[in-house]
C-alpha cells in the first residue's frame, strides 16, 4: 500500500508541474525566458552546494540582480 501511495502521488506531482511548464511555454503573457533562467540558476546553486564539502569551497555565491530585478 506504501508503494503504491508514493506512486500516485509522484503522478499526481509530475502532472502538475508538467501542466505548468506547459502553460508557461505556451501563454502569451508568460516570461518564459526568466523562468527557465531561475530555474535554471536555481539547480546551479543547489548542485554547488551539494558538491561544495566535496571541492572545498562554502557554496554559497553572491546574488547578483540585473536591470529587470531578477537574479543572475
Amino acid at each position: 500500500m506504501g508503494d503504491n501511495l508514493v506512486s500516485s502521488l509522484t503522478t499526481v506531482a509530475l502532472a502538475i508541474v508538467g501542466l505548468g511548464i506547459l502553460a508557461t511555454l505556451v501563454s502569451k503573457n508568460a516570461n518564459t525566458v526568466g523562468v527557465i533562467s531561475a530555474g535554471s540558476s536555481g539547480f546551479s546553486r543547489a548542485l554547488s552546494a551539494a558538491e561544495a564539502p566535496v571541492i572545498g569551497s562554502t557554496g554559497m555565491n553572491s546574488l547578483n540582480y540585473n536591470a529587470a530585478g531578477y537574479v543572475d
